[in-house]
């Protein structure tokens, strides 16, 4: 979570140190990397394309279907070449409901897809007969799912293809996990699993910590109060501050208070690659148990923050849908998005899913259906634009079409659709740089940081999935 004055400072700490994950850079060494950062001038064009089919048509949707119904939208799973048998037969439940439920309009529109290693996502589209525009579920599904490790099929090709398309990410390390995924979305599906009917915000305020107490004032308190005005049938549960503890927020994620939704704002954890801590840590949530950048030095203490491990065998998270604002929350590159001096950082021997959300999804007596969350940093400009105080626009609608039972696939097109405008706003700053036009370093360091923000939010879970609840309280 950053702010501008003439630095930029970012979310997160570094547990290993307990220093926050980046020092401060100045406006011109971000405005530097934003005009030097450039995106393929084909990936610019269809965003513009997209950006301005949306203006013109006023659309949400890429096309005129209803995204909740699947016999229209197809489904499709994307698997790595040379894991497709042993994937398929680990998911092969869930396939089986979604090839009945894509199939009622017609068979092709559930699709079974092989991702060659190195695939760009325009070669992978070309190859399957698709080119730039709305996705067309006679030919390739809206709804797809990624059945593998970035290394396997990489974090870019899900940002790309997510543009277009509704694409989560499955990535565990056995068979057996893929199995309990795909059982707990059918028993879900199928009425036999459903949570409380509930909306809870849990919102950390670390003393002295002024990336937290933002995130609380500028997105948690206000998303949550705009929830409870607007969805009257859906109570709400807000965890703040004080309240805000490891404790606290175990219970919601598969103890006795999980409820449907869960959407969190805290520092997510960093570790040094080196530490061991990095792979079983990265990403983890710090709660309010940490007393704050004042009240303590040297490396942060387990009990300050939930990890992937401290979700008990004996929980169990079935049928929640979470939203970790959190920097790893989601998963880690194997560079750092953000590079000073020309040199890229290394992040990680390779990309990864982080473990606490892979926890939550195979989890053994019942996997939350979904998560969705950051790869890389998280910025507060998401939240909270310079000049112009909060803007909640993008949360509100994620988590409104959710509520209204929309699959959370369709729930998260707002984040793509605010990626798509600032990079093409982020381009056409640089092409009037780059024809001599006087840099405006504030507006390029903030539309570059805020366009890596939006697209680093990725799903981790079914993109049909939808929230669980029993009949009798839809």
């Amino acid at each position: 979570m950053s702010s501008i004055i003439e630095t930029i400072s970012w979310n997160g700490i570094n547990a290993t140190t307990g220093e926050p994950l980046l020092p401060h850079a100045t406006l011109e060494q971000i405005a530097a990397l934003a005009c030097g950062d450039n995106l393929p001038a084909g990936e610019v064009e269809e965003l513009r394309r997209w950006r301005s089919r949306l203006e013109e048509e006023h659309l949400d949707a890429r096309f005129e279907i209803d995204l909740r119904n699947l016999g229209e939208t197809g489904w499709g799973v994307i698997f790595p070449e040379d894991r497709q048998d042993e994937l398929r037969e680990a998911l092969s439940p869930l396939l089986t409901l979604r090839k009945a439920q894509a199939s009622l309009v017609s068979e092709g529109r559930y699709r079974e897809l092989i991702y060659r290693r190195g695939e760009s996502k325009t070669r992978f589209l070309a190859r399957h007969r698709v080119g730039p525009g709305p996705a067309d579920p006679d030919v390739l599904p809206y709804y797809l799912l990624i059945a593998g490790s970035p290394e396997e099929i990489s974090f870019r090709f899900q940002y790309q293809l997510d543009v277009q398309y509704a694409v989560g990410r499955l990535s565990f390390d056995t068979a057996q996990e893929y199995a309990y995924y795909a059982g707990s979305v059918v028993a879900a599906e199928q009425g036999r699993v459903s949570t409380a009917r509930r909306v809870s915000f849990f919102g950390v305020n670390n003393p002295g910590d002024h990336a937290t107490a933002s995130s609380l004032r500028n997105l948690v308190e206000p998303l949550a109060a705009r929830i409870a005005r607007d969805r009257q049938g859906w109570p709400v549960e807000t965890v703040l501050g004080e309240d805000a503890t490891k404790a606290a927020l175990a219970e919601r994620l598969g103890g006795s208070r999980t409820p449907s939704l869960l959407f969190t704002a805290s520092h997510g954890l960093g570790f040094d690659p080196a530490d061991p801590r990095h792979l079983p840590h990265q990403g983890a949530l710090l709660c309010q148990d940490w007393p704050g950048p004042q009240g303590w030095r040297g490396p942060i203490s387990p009990d300050h923050y939930l990890a992937g491990e401290d979700i008990a065998d004996a929980a169990s998270p079935a049928g929640l849908i979470a939203f970790f604002f959190a920097c790893y929350g989601a998963g880690t590159p194997v560079y750092d998005s953000f590079e000073m001096n020309g040199e890229q950082k290394r992040l990680a021997a390779e990309s990864f899913v982080s473990r606490l959300p892979r926890r939550l999804l195979a989890h053994p007596r019942g996997g939350a259906l979904a998560v969705l969350g950051h790869v890389d940093r998280a910025w507060s400009f998401s939240f909270d634009w310079p000049e112009s105080g909060a803007q909640l626009q993008v949360f509100e609608s994620a988590l409104g079409r959710l509520l209204e039972g929309y699959p959370i696939g369709a729930a998260t097109e707002y984040f793509n659709q605010r990626y798509a405008e600032l990079s093409t706003d982020l381009a056409e700053e640089r092409e009037e740089f780059r024809w001599g036009a006087r840099p405006d370093f504030l507006s390029i360091s903030e539309l570059w940081t805020a366009a890596n923000d939006a697209r680093s939010y990725v799903l981790l879970g079914d993109p049909a999935v939808r929230l669980a609840t029993s009949p009798s309280e839809e």
